[in-house]
């Protein structure tokens, strides 16, 4: 039964229209088809609503068919602002600033490893530190701390953990030009210093996979990706030191609203006019976050391919292990969008949505150019993974993003009571899927059904226009924190 106040447009989107709330400079638009709209959460349509309250806005309020309640914009939510009259929201990156998703694609086959699998599990367990609070094995003084916020995975390279070609395969190039360690507080910097080169907790992981299904022969050629082959993937982001940015700037987004006299439907959503000190200074910050995480995930990389060369006995060469791409999901950027024919510089909010540039992208590596943007969907740690491509028609209906993951369908309490009495970890075993987290109380949290099939998710994108599937992934053992 449709919700009431939604309009179905077509079969994978519906409008918020502009009238569904007072104060709405512009409608809604949620990529869901009739089964996923089932599960749309009120207080979720009621956020895609708020945001298209906001100055400056361009274009509609627009939400991924992840989407699912946020703190002050929803999560899978996309929303761009004129640089001049637009606002720059905390809310719409998120606490875990540039949490993202990189891909490791190999020369192995799933054959390869299956009888050493819970060796290479272990290993991973072994060597990539997980778990609220966790500390890695880098202790970072405060000089070269600043250096990683400057230069993010670059610095990283530098040290000798990975080469120029993981840098070309990273959104960004692994770095935000602008960032400033000035801004970041005596806290923040505290809790950063011992985390770079952790996984961290929640949904965060390091999975082994196996490519299952290819959609788009040719683009998974060009990406290295064959049937059969094994495959790693790690989600993660800036952990605390992301967090503590969040939380600082927030209470100087909320003096600053409150200055500017930005009326807000609801105070999580506090912002400040991009062209304000408050949002430059901001936006510096959370550059200095987004390069953390980059930094972050080269570091587990590198200790992903270590823990193969050592349990497998090989050499790098035999592995074949090269980053597929690396992408952010939770980031603001200022990007050139074409707006009723006109180009346009904007800030684009994503959070909890992925960039999916079209092919000749300026942005692209090279090799990328032909056949447009990697982009990298996690699932649950049950049933799959997806490797999608941005198109020119998510280049002109969602200023170039779409979906980051298969998004939460129950929280985290609902799970831990849906899961009580059972051990999850041999319910994945039983599936062949080997499981190592710090915790019971995690893995029932991040039970599969825990969220939406993420094969649905990827549908709606995919018949949307928004990016079109290249390889489906299955998982063969993950760790969580």
């Amino acid at each position: 039964m449709p919700i009431k106040g939604l309009r179905r447009i077509d079969s994978t989107k519906v409008e918020v229209p502009k009238g569904y709330k007072p104060g709405m400079r512009t409608n809604g638009i949620i990529y869901v088809d009739e089964t996923l709209e089932k599960s749309l959460e009120s207080h979720s349509i009621e956020q895609v609503a708020n945001i298209a309250t906001l100055p400056g806005i361009v274009g509609s309020s627009l939400a991924m068919p992840d989407i699912h309640t946020g703190y002050g914009f929803t999560i899978g939510g996309v929303a761009a602002f004129d640089l001049r009259e637009g606002i720059l929201s905390p809310g719409g990156v998120g606490y875990d600033i540039n949490c993202g998703v990189r891909l490791l694609r190999s020369d192995l086959h799933k054959e390869d490893i299956t009888p050493k699998l819970k060796d290479i599990v272990h290993a991973f367990y072994r060597d990539i530190p997980t778990g609220v609070g966790s500390k890695g094995k880098l202790r970072l003084n405060s000089k070269d701390h600043k250096k990683v916020l400057l230069k993010g995975a670059r610095w990283v390279v530098e040290q000798g953990f990975g080469d120029d070609s993981d840098l070309e395969h990273t959104e960004s190039q692994g770095c935000m030009e602008g960032a400033d360690p000035g801004l970041i507080s005596s806290k923040a910097y505290e809790r950063g210093s011992t985390q770079l080169g952790t996984l961290g907790s929640g949904n965060h992981f390091a999975e082994i996979q196996y490519v299952d299904e290819i959609y788009d022969e040719s683009a998974a050629t060009v990406m290295g990706l064959f049937e059969g082959q094994v495959t790693v993937m790690i989600h993660t982001g800036s952990r605390g030191f992301g967090h503590q940015v969040c939380t600082d700037f927030l209470e100087v987004m909320q003096r600053a609203a409150r200055k500017y006299g930005i009326d807000l439907p609801d105070r999580e959503l506090a912002c400040a006019p991009f062209e304000s000190p408050e949002a430059r200074d901001y936006l510096s910050a959370m550059k200095s976050a987004a390069n953390y995480a980059w930094a972050n995930r080269q570091f587990i990389m590198h200790w992903v391919r270590e823990s193969f060369i050592h349990v497998l006995n090989t050499g790098p060469k035999t592995l074949g292990m090269n980053l597929v791409y690396d992408v952010a999901h939770n980031i603001a950027k200022v990007e050139e969008h074409v707006v009723n024919g006109r180009k346009r510089r904007l800030i684009v909010h994503r959070k909890g949505a992925t960039r999916a540039f079209s092919p000749a992208h300026s942005e692209l590596p090279e090799i990328y150019k032909q056949i447009g943007q990697p982009v990298i969907i996690p699932g649950d740690m049950g049933r799959a993974s997806f490797v999608l491509l941005g198109t020119d028609t998510g280049m002109r209906e969602s200023f170039g993003s779409t979906c980051h993951g298969a998004g939460r369908a129950m929280s985290r309490h609902q799970a831990l009571k849906k899961a009580k009495g059972r051990a999850i970890w041999r319910e994945m075993e039983d599936k062949g899927i080997v499981v190592m987290a710090t915790g019971k109380r995690t893995l029932s949290e991040e039970m599969p059904e825990a969220y939406k099939d993420v094969s649905n998710v990827v549908d709606v994108v995919h018949r949307a226009g928004l990016s079109k599937k290249v390889a489906r992934l299955r998982p063969m053992g993950v760790i969580k924190g």
